[in-house]
């Protein structure tokens, strides 16, 4: 069998938990040696046997960012007949499925790792283009074989949002991790690591992994940590601004922030996978504030460093972090207008920082659950089952 896997991300240029889901599903199926797995992405040539990138059309470059996407689609598109099947991650790869599908006619597979009526704040980085990638997006979510979401919440934001889906046609298969890749190393290199960004390892800390993004939730983690215990550290890995607005925001609340206390570390490059180890690996708890978050990638990850998390109790978060043994899951009540925004965001601070003071007062209870968290993570989420259960939606598709 073979398969044509398109994605705007791949490595080495992954900047958020599709690439790293399309990169671990890759890496599962080809071990199996029985599919060949053909990928297509965007950008840069990648010298990996049976991957194939795309660069932007030069044509484009003056236009608008979701047209330059649209443009890569239809040089990916035509390279996957052949494929007996195609399956595409995101809406930048969407429409290239779906073109391929039609020109071969094989079946095409979307996983939904976020959903654009699900993100209206797109429209402040797109302008008019997040309205070529809703529909883009959708007209490859309604005419796909196949759609697999990462967790049961986003399989039911799936059939809210596209309500003439077939439900038998959407199937969940939650993302993974690699537990070998993603496990606590508190040696000597990797506490130095930690002190080199400006960390004391031997201080408790609050960590948080992610883009800065409205969908992240930062602006309500920068508010709630300003009630922390003055002892407790905020360690930052956030980079990649989706506007200039977001990002100018988070830098107005950072400077208040550490004007009032010390130990707020910023981190705005993206790291090696190692740096981010040690750094959650000498953390006393995770932060995941997101207000829309399908499943989320980075808790397992911490998880898998026997870190605790304190996350929102939305989207697919509560079928990873398990309250009271593997964390804290803060409650939310949002606004029902696709954006997530809290209906009462002083009530969600105050929330996010009673649990965030609730993990750091009590470090033994939050080793507890570090270490029931590395087994949730190992037990439930390897990328092995996650492989094996993606080849049944592809077999159930093609008869």
């Amino acid at each position: 069998m073979r398969v044509d896997i398109l994605s705007k991300e791949y490595p080495p240029a992954i900047y958020g938990g599709a690439g790293v889901h399309v990169a671990e599903l890759v890496r599962a199926l080809r071990a199996r040696g029985d599919v060949d797995v053909q990928v297509r992405c965007f950008g840069a040539p990648r010298d990996e046997r049976g991957t194939t990138a795309y660069p932007d059309l030069a044509g484009l470059a003056d236009a608008n960012a979701a047209v330059q996407t649209l443009g890569v689609d239809l040089a990916m598109a035509s390279d996957t007949v052949g494929a007996d099947l195609v399956h595409s991650h995101t809406w930048y790869a969407n429409l290239a499925g779906h073109l391929g599908s039609l020109l071969g006619g094989m079946p095409h597979v979307v996983t939904a790792h976020s959903l654009e009526p699900m993100r209206p704040w797109k429209a402040e980085q797109l302008g008019g283009g997040y309205q070529v990638s809703s529909w883009a997006e959708r007209t490859a979510y309604e005419a796909a074989a196949g759609v697999v979401a990462v967790s049961a919440g986003m399989r039911a934001d799936i059939l809210r949002s596209y309500p003439s889906l077939d439900p038998d046609r959407v199937h969940v298969v939650h993302n993974g991790i690699d537990a070998q890749l993603w496990q606590a190393d508190r040696s000597p290199e990797a506490r130095a690591v930690v002190e080199r960004h400006g960390v004391d390892p031997d201080r408790p800390s609050v960590v948080f992994v992610g883009r800065i993004t409205r969908q992240k939730g930062l602006p309500y983690l920068l508010r709630a940590c300003a009630g922390l215990p003055p002892d407790v550290q905020l360690v930052l890995c956030a980079g990649a601004p989706d506007t200039p607005e977001i990002l100018a925001e988070v830098e107005a609340l950072m400077e208040g922030l550490r004007a009032q206390r010390q130990g707020v570390v910023w981190i705005a490059e993206m790291l090696p996978r190692a740096e981010v180890i040690a750094l959650l690996s000498h953390g006393t708890v995770f932060a995941c504030p997101s207000v829309y978050e399908p499943l989320g990638i980075v808790n397992l990850e911490a998880m898998a460093c026997e870190l605790p998390v304190v996350a929102t109790a939305t989207g697919g978060i509560p079928e990873v972090v398990v309250d009271g043994e593997t964390g804290w899951l803060v409650p939310i009540d949002q606004v029902q207008d696709g954006t997530g925004t809290p209906v009462d965001p002083d009530r969600f601070v105050a929330d996010l920082a009673a649990a965030l003071t609730d993990a750091v007062s009590d470090p033994e209870r939050a080793r507890s659950y570090g270490a029931a968290g590395r087994r949730r993570a190992v037990e439930s989420f390897s990328w092995a089952s996650i492989g094996d259960r993606t080849l049944e939606v592809y077999r159930s598709v093609l008869g």
